[in-house]
């Protein structure tokens, strides 16, 4: 009886030190630079703040200084989880193999990229040829990849149409170039060209959309294939569970720009990887 016991009570005592080592445990949570980093972060504070309260965890936020280091911490588990475009996403999966995409916006599963200018005189890509063009990151599937595949179906090569190629690195210094006359036209992703009219910060009496592109899938957020399982669920259900109207609640999907969260599969993102070995971005 006695041994039995110490052994009930060994056990108890195994089980309360899982339960403490899962309560300090931290996520670890980073995202693709695709807007300046402290625009980054004050979106996902309120986000991280909700997470921690479902999970009943801490949750961190990672920055990384460019595309490629979101999949590099993602393979060597150095991050949890992290907001990908469709296409750092195809990457992270080729990388690992098995990297869980869990919930997409809404708006994901039919995203565009608009074209801008602040030439009057454009009114299509064709009145672009021989003139400047900026792409976001090169790795950005909504700054980059896509808008060159649908140039490519339609017969345009960006190195031999423009006279000038460049990078700017993130959607919100795209459309700075333009507005400042580094470039005489540049392409982002539509969420965020409709953020940046909403909050005054692109002057729309300069800088005009000319075109826009077919639809494509795109950002979601995705966990590490080692991820407890249980785990993954957790975030799963969090993200799924926001709802626009709870006050608080629509702040957080506010700040995301998202209408509200639905789970998505790898599946849905083989366009992306067919896009990106179409341009070569792909061996």
């Amino acid at each position: 009886m006695f041994k039995r016991t110490l052994a009930l009570a060994a056990g108890f005592a195994l089980t309360l030190s899982a339960v403490s080592s899962f309560a300090a445990e931290t996520l670890k949570v980073s995202a693709i630079p695709d807007e300046a980093p402290t625009e980054l972060l004050r979106k996902f504070k309120p986000l991280g703040a909700y997470l921690e309260q479902q999970l009943g965890m801490q949750v961190e936020f990672v920055p990384v200084s460019d595309y490629a280091a979101v999949v590099e911490a993602l393979a060597a588990d150095r991050i949890d989880m992290a907001w990908l475009g469709g296409f750092t996403f195809v990457q992270t999966r080729l990388k690992t193999g098995n990297a869980v995409p869990l919930v997409q916006r809404e708006q994901d599963e039919k995203f565009t990229s608009k074209f801008i200018s602040a030439d009057p005189q454009i009114k299509s890509l064709q009145d672009l040829k021989g003139k400047t063009f900026a792409f976001g990151s090169v790795s950005s599937t909504s700054g980059s990849l896509m808008p060159r595949y649908f140039m490519l179906k339609d017969g345009i090569n960006p190195e031999e149409f423009f006279s000038r190629v460049a990078y700017s690195g993130a959607h919100d210094a795209t459309v700075a170039w333009v507005q400042a006359d580094k470039v005489d036209g540049g392409v982002l992703n539509a969420s965020v060209w409709d953020k940046l009219v909403a909050s005054g910060k692109v002057d729309t009496q300069k800088v005009k959309v000319f075109a826009t592109t077919p639809p494509y899938y795109d950002y979601n957020w995705t966990v590490r294939g080692s991820l407890d399982p249980a785990l993954a669920e957790k975030i799963k259900t969090a993200f799924l569970a926001l709802d626009p109207a709870n006050p608080e609640q629509k702040a957080i999907l506010d700040l995301q720009a998202a209408s509200r969260f639905i789970a998505t599969k790898p599946e849905n993102y083989q366009g992306i990887e067919e896009a990106a070995r179409a341009a070569g971005l792909l061996k």
